[in-house]
């Protein structure tokens, strides 16, 4: 307290007056040695009387470092925006094209916001860390912080008013720079986040997926619909999420599905890989530190946790067979202990009471075997839109041809339509095709890869017939 009337904003003469006070006392002090009386309760009393300026601290986190604060980031967006001119010490970073500098207030740096004819003192420092939560290894970080200083007059106004305003400018500014991210989880991690980040540049569109074209815009639809309706799931009640399930062979395009989801909403992607995760309490911990608007991935859930069917106990490690060997390596964590994760868990994860905040996600799983899938897992409330992503059909065919030769029409479609709807070949097998040369070439290739692929049955079939008569 004594700091921020002695350096605060305004010109406010009673800190001086106080910080004399205290000075005096300091000095005489010693010629009173038996007398046990601290000053400083009175004095903090008598400058609350007097003291006619309301301070508001923004923390950059709450919940005891539990949850980033949203209000810290809008203030540091408008403040970058609005006030940095006036600042004499700023912190810089690139935005997300790297082409000019963000810049925000360096610690211990007060700029003057002017709003209504009223004035607003902004102040940035940094905590200091409790001595306790000191350890033999490291310290833990100091925690930024915005104090707005105002006069109490103008109490109202802030209230009503200014800090609206504030957060409205900040989260539009936030908006207009945004570089759209992609998170793992980081179980090294000590303290702060436990998510670790890029910046997320995958070029996916639903335009360029080669995927049924019903089933393609039933799902862009779905997605669209969930992004406006925040409305519609207050009144019923409902957390503002969705799960998605995306299940077909290896190569099918469930990956580049996703960045296409991600890339159409503008979403984050938080991309959780099960093994790491120590617990369920660690993995509630990793579910409140994500972010609204963002799609929450766990590909291939089936090698993740025990979450198939017909298996509702924890799986059993302890064998010294092949499969218990590779369930253990898969499981195990960078320090040798496997993941106590376990399906109950998983299932507060995407529809308990945690999952509440902080709405508008996308909860997405994958997998190639749906068929081992425990049902709990998948069932609609849960996953509520399934996604078959099966082999490439002649019209899947098309959106690959155009995309990757620049071909709408070709003499091969007319082969490439009798084949194809017969022979199972991924999307991705194509699209290796389709990057070895020219587009004649390329088509004459993928003839010849489908006859190829339709002789190999009856060729084994033959196989088998003339092994069974020798």
């Amino acid at each position: 307290m004594w700091e921020k009337i002695a350096g605060g904003g305004g010109g406010w003469g009673i800190g001086s007056a106080m910080a004399t006070a205290m000075f005096l006392w300091v000095t005489i002090r010693p010629l009173f040695p038996n007398v046990d009386f601290d000053p400083r309760p009175w004095f903090e009393k008598l400058v609350a009387k007097f003291y006619p300026y309301v301070d508001i601290t923004f923390t950059e986190y709450r919940d005891g470092r539990f949850k980033r604060n949203p209000a810290f980031a809008a203030i540091s967006s408008y403040l970058s925006a609005s006030c940095s001119t006036s600042a004499r010490r700023l912190l810089a970073e690139l935005n997300k094209n790297s082409s000019h500098f963000v810049l925000t207030l360096d610690n211990d740096e007060q700029v003057v916001d002017t709003f209504n004819g009223a004035q607003f003192w902004w102040r940035s420092s940094t905590s200091k860390p409790n001595a306790t939560e000191f350890s033999f290894f490291r310290a833990p970080p100091k925690e930024r912080r915005y104090v707005l200083t105002f006069h109490r007059r103008h109490r109202r106004l802030a209230e009503e008013n200014y800090l609206g305003y504030v957060m409205a400018r900040g989260k539009e500014m936030e908006a207009q720079r945004r570089q759209r991210r992609l998170f793992t989880n980081d179980s090294s991690l000590d303290w702060g986040s436990p998510w670790r980040h890029v910046a997320f540049d995958h070029p996916a569109k639903f335009e360029t997926l080669a995927m049924d074209p019903a089933k393609k815009e039933e799902l862009v639809q779905d997605l669209l619909a969930f992004r406006e309706n925040k409305e519609y799931y207050a009144r019923l009640g409902k957390v503002w999420k969705r799960g998605y399930l995306l299940y077909g062979p290896p190569g099918t395009g469930k990956s580049s599905t996703i960045a296409a989801m991600a890339n159409l909403l503008e979403y984050d992607i938080y991309d959780l890989e099960l093994t790491a995760v120590k617990d369920n309490a660690a993995l509630r911990k990793l579910l409140i530190e994500t972010t609204a608007k963002s799609i929450i991935v766990v590909e291939d859930i089936d090698c993740s946790l025990n979450v198939t069917s017909g298996l509702s106990g924890p799986r059993q490690l302890n064998g010294d067979d092949e499969m218990s060997k590779m369930m253990r390596e898969a499981l195990e964590g960078d320090e040798g202990e496997a993941s106590r994760v376990t399906l109950s868990g998983l299932l507060n994860f995407i529809d308990g009471l945690w999952s509440a905040s902080p709405g508008e996600r996308i909860i997405v799983f994958t997998t190639n075997h749906v068929e081992k899938l425990h049902p709990a897992l998948i069932r609609r409330g849960r996953m509520d839109v399934h996604v078959e992503l099966s082999y490439c059909r002649f019209e899947a065919f098309k959106v690959l041809a155009r995309s990757y030769l620049g071909v709408v029409d070709h003499a091969a479609f007319a082969d490439v339509r009798r084949l194809i709807e017969e022979v199972n070949i991924t999307p991705a097998d194509v699209a290796e095709l389709f990057m070895r040369g020219k587009a004649e070439d390329c088509l004459r290739a993928l003839v010849a890869e489908l006859e190829e692929r339709r002789a190999a049955p009856a060729k084994d079939k033959t196989t088998e017939i003339e092994a069974g008569e020798d």
